[in-house]
């Protein structure tokens, strides 16, 4: 699976419940959050003053 910018927190959680780690570690610590499962991974890191390019790299190694 592929991970892109537009896709929402909470499909990839979904999908991927193995990469939160990598999103913690990112900074986002608000991943039980209700609203953080409708925002994506871009919108998300707009939010946190975090690179979306570095965060999709490291999501599809």
């Amino acid at each position: 699976m592929e991970i892109k910018k537009d896709m929402t927190i909470g499909e990839l959680l979904e999908k991927a419940p193995e990469k939160a780690d990598i999103l913690l570690e990112a900074g986002m610590h608000c991943l039980g959050c209700p609203a953080s499962q409708a925002e994506t991974i871009e919108e998300a890191c707009e939010v946190h003053g975090i690179d979306v390019e570095e965060v999709i790299k490291k999501l599809n190694k």
